[in-house]
């Protein structure tokens, strides 16, 4: 077997596609193909090129591919690399735009190795292409670019239908959002508040800062925190709603430390007229799912638990009067990186997918939306550590941590059905509401997508 960054003349490798085994012979003797690829020199037939272009060949070449950079294989990896490169042009189909971000991840993975030279320039030239479409988004832009798709809006509507609910009657309503698109859900929620027949309430809103080293996912806003504050401060003084904005340094690395220490000393403080609201809108995940590194002293007496279990542990003993919890329902935690390729694989082909429907092919906002989902796939195949952040977990699993740490599930009213409902008739026939028990799942044509849970203390 050829180690990375050692030179040999290439050998038929032997592969299985769909339970046969089939020989990878990129030395032939047929006349070459006269095309710019990344690695001229392999003739192959474009009759049998065309044989791999399926999803589910796709998979296994990317899963073939995954195995030889793991067993430190370069010569099966550059065969398997130039094949796949071939069959799956980044501005392809759906299908083909899917492996070409997952062939970069994986040449990202290699290359952090430092041992293959040819791999390391190859994922130089893709990241400097990524960073072209790594978009920075206005406020006004990004609350445009969100309403493209139920991707989030889904989690917003019933979320912000719950909350409408648990606050009846309640003269302050404190928010903690935890979330990943910047309060683009508060401004809906301020307009919902107006309207109560007690009239308005006094809000209070308080979101996490990370800090300049924490690495966060995509979208990323253009503007600092303190004036998203005021243009927010500014849009509820329009709808007659008093409002607080408060920042926090924290971040999920640590499980918000700080932010729940900052929570347990305000309850001391509290009169109990205020209504605590904890909105977890597909951040969460971004919590180690195991404890790892040093740990604070509030964190300390948990160290045996993982974070995750003890920022839901701690949450409880704040006592909030209701938590909301939208997340991407798949998995992302295996410990090999062959298991999340392909956990990853048959998930995010949906925003591949669903793209195709409200995005037309060379449009900028395309070029952002799928540049986000390159980001995610690149987090979970080319890190390891604490640097790999994408830590997706099921439903069933979130559903499981809640009980465990004292939550019983309060479902979603007719009403919430009805503003996801109305929500969803405002995109593509693909997109459907499934109610599981008593929570809420996204799906694209039948696939669950993202699920909308909600809480309180039991």
């Amino acid at each position: 077997m050829m180690q990375f960054g050692e030179s040999a003349p290439p050998s038929p490798p032997l592969i299985h596609l769909n339970g046969q085994a089939l020989r990878l012979d990129l030395t032939s003797p047929e006349a070459p193909l006269h095309r710019p690829r990344p690695w001229p020199g392999f003739p192959i037939s474009p009759k049998s090129l065309g044989s791999f272009n399926t999803a589910s060949c796709m998979e296994q070449l990317l899963v073939h591919c995954a195995n030889a950079i793991e067993a430190n294989d370069a010569t099966l990896a550059q065969q398997l690399i130039w094949v796949l490169h071939n069959i799956a042009p980044p501005d392809g189909d759906s299908n083909q735009r899917l492996t070409a971000a997952f062939l970069h991840a994986l040449i990202a993975r290699a290359s952090k190795t430092g041992s293959c030279k040819m791999l390391a320039v190859a994922a130089a030239r893709a990241d400097a292409d990524l960073a072209l479409h790594t978009h920075r988004f206005s406020a006004v832009d990004l609350v445009t670019f969100v309403d493209l798709t139920p991707w989030h809006r889904f989690g917003y509507s019933a979320a912000n239908a719950a909350i409408a609910e648990a606050v009846e009657g309640f003269p302050v309503i404190h928010i903690v959002d935890l979330s990943t698109t910047h309060c683009m859900q508060i401004p809906t929620l301020i307009d919902l508040l107006a309207g109560r027949p007690e009239g308005p309430p006094i809000l209070r809103l308080t979101i996490p800062s990370p800090t300049a080293t924490t690495t966060m996912p995509p979208p990323i806003l253009d503007l600092s925190y303190d004036e998203l504050g005021a243009k927010l401060v500014n849009f509820a003084r329009s709808k007659n709603v008093a409002m607080e904005f408060r920042v926090i340094p924290s971040n999920p690395c640590d499980a918000f430390d700080t932010l729940i220490e900052q929570l347990r000393v305000q309850q001391l403080v509290s009169d109990g007229g205020e209504a605590l609201i904890v909105n977890c809108q597909m951040m969460l995940h971004y919590i180690p799912d195991e404890t790892a590194g040093a740990i604070s002293s509030t964190m300390s007496m948990t160290s045996s638990m993982s974070l995750r279990s003890a920022f839901l542990k701690l949450l409880r003993s704040v006592e909030p009067t209701l938590v909301t919890l939208v997340d991407e329902d798949a998995d992302f935690t295996a410990g090999d990186v062959v298991g999340r390729l392909r956990s990853a694989f048959n998930y995010l082909w949906i925003p591949y997918d669903a793209v195709d429907t409200f995005l037309p092919k060379g449009s900028e906002q395309r070029e952002w939306y799928e540049a986000g989902v390159r980001w995610k796939i690149e987090n979970v195949i080319a890190h390891e550590g604490l640097q790999r952040v994408e830590r997706l977990e099921s439903k069933g699993r979130w559903v499981q941590r809640m009980r465990a740490a004292g939550f019983r599930g309060v479902g979603f009213s007719e009403e919430a059905v009805g503003e996801v409902k109305g929500m969803l008739e405002e995109h593509s026939a693909g997109w459907g509401l499934k109610r599981e028990e008593e929570d809420f799942v996204l799906t694209w044509k039948g696939h669950n997508v993202v699920f909308a849970t909600a809480w309180v203390p039991s």
